[in-house]
């Protein structure tokens, strides 16, 4: 390993050179969450004098354990969290195209610290690799009177003014940047490709399982309502500032939801659905796993032979006739575990590609994950390891059975560099998604392209897009 320096607009960085890609982790893009800060805008950070060391990850940002995985935050950790880590083939180069990636985790954990998430693998594709922390959970997305809304999108969009400001010392082109994101990262690449705030940092984006989860505002402040209720507080700012970060989360959940979370349309920064408004100038591409809702079940462990399925399909507002007529012989726990499907992933990414009134690419996944005898299917994350090629670490072990087989192995190597062609010239290297044709890329062994691989589905939630 060598050491290696890098300039930034606050002060100069020591990263390290491992296996010809250097990496600089834990470089602040916001000031810490201390006092006021913690539910406010990101503020800038303080510039340093000297070099600061860039070689392990800062702390993650406040955030519930999600059992199984390890718990990536503790109380007491350092509030400096706020930070990017950058990867790249070559810190002297001259213009390579970047992607940023934006973690999934239901809005309510997550850290870019994962090993999931380390870049390196896919800057040795000839890119530079951004990979960020942001608020999560009440600290994010918390609905407080005397608070902006969508701190989650704020921070985000720091960041991204960060790489504009600063990328260029790290070999990479601010003007070629593709913004990426997998779940409730999908959900905020989707958002601010319809933002406005978002125009100019960013040309293209990949959205990997775009999730059912966008909050009406009555919504959001219901949930903080009760939130403050549980805890006896005043829903305020200066409340929440003084109460322990741990506390909330103890809180914050009810029964057997996921996450009480999501982006909230404000009319502001989130105008509607995004799928109702994304920008012509951004090229996208949209991915679903086939079996999204699997992942879900066995996590929660579900009972899958007690569920009443005509209330399933009455809560996402569609017919269970039509799903038995659409798909006949199907049992009524795979018939259960489509409708999730459908419902919370796989139209909404749908929507996405068709509504989007520019260029725009639609896959699907289909390879089964091995963990669990195959239980899982093509399940939601599954195409995380895919990206990234990192095969270790509790959630890829968890879908992965800590299996690198030949197969998983060439798939990934398909994936990642069909993905960042895309990042390098907005070519992902299969046909574009267009009305009547809905040609999609269909991720197994072999690859292949399908038309309209979900039309039976897409054709009974046509009326709820």
């Amino acid at each position: 390993m060598e050491l290696i320096m890098a300039q930034t607009a606050q002060g100069t960085v020591r990263g390290s050179t491992d296996d010809g890609i250097s990496a600089f982790l834990g470089i602040p893009y916001a000031a810490p969450l201390d006092g006021p800060r913690r539910f406010q805008a990101p503020q800038p950070h303080e510039s340093w004098d000297g070099i600061r060391d860039a070689l392990t990850f800062s702390a993650a940002p406040p955030q519930a354990q999600m059992p199984p995985l390890p718990a990536l935050w503790h109380p007491g950790d350092d509030t400096d969290c706020l930070t990017v880590n950058v990867w790249t083939p070559d810190p002297g180069a001259g213009r390579l195209p970047v992607m940023v990636w934006l973690y999934g985790g239901a809005s309510i954990f997550g850290s870019a610290s994962q090993p999931e998430y380390h870049g390196a693998n896919l800057a040795r594709e000839g890119i530079v690799v951004v990979t960020l922390n942001y608020r999560v959970g009440f600290e994010g997305l918390g609905w407080l009177p005397d608070a902006p809304t969508n701190r989650t999108l704020l921070d985000q969009l720091a960041a991204l003014r960060w790489v504009q400001e600063n990328i260029a010392h790290f070999g990479g082109d601010p003007g070629n940047v593709t913004l990426a994101g997998q779940s409730a990262g999908a959900n905020s690449v989707v958002a601010l490709a319809a933002a406005e705030a978002g125009r100019g940092l960013f040309g293209r984006a990949i959205a990997q399982s775009v999730a059912e989860g966008f909050h009406t505002q009555q919504r959001a402040r219901e949930t903080a309502e009760r939130i403050a209720g549980a805890l006896g507080l005043p829903l305020t700012a200066e409340a929440f500032t003084a109460t322990p970060a741990e506390a909330i989360h103890a809180v914050q959940l009810t029964g057997r939801e996921v996450t009480p979370y999501g982006l909230v349309i404000d009319g502001d920064l989130v105008r509607d659905q995004p799928w109702h408004g994304l920008r012509a100038e951004v090229d996208l591409i949209n991915g679903y796993a086939r079996d999204e809702y699997r992942f879900f079940a066995l996590a929660m462990n579900e009972d899958l032979n007690a569920v009443n399925l005509a209330e399933v399909a009455a809560s996402h507002g569609v017919s269970l006739d039509a799903y038995r007529a659409a798909y006949p012989g199907t049992s009524d726990a795979d018939l259960y575990l489509l409708i999730q499907s459908d419902g919370f992933f796989r139209m909404p990414a749908t929507w996405c590609a068709e509504k989007h009134p520019g260029r725009s690419w639609c896959y699907e996944l289909t390879w089964p994950a091995p963990a669990f005898g195959g239980a899982l299917g093509a399940c939601h994350l599954l195409d995380v390891p895919l990206l990234f090629g990192n095969f270790e670490g509790p959630m890829a072990g968890m879908i992965l059975g800590g299996s690198s087989s030949p197969e998983a192995v060439e798939l990934a190597g398909q994936f990642r560099k069909s993905m960042t062609a895309f990042v390098a010239t907005g070519d992902p290297g299969w046909p574009q998604y267009r009305e009547g044709e809905a040609l999609t890329r269909i991720w197994n062994l072999p690859v292949s392209v399908a038309a309209d691989p979900v039309s039976a589905s897409r054709k009974i939630w046509a009326d709820r897009s």
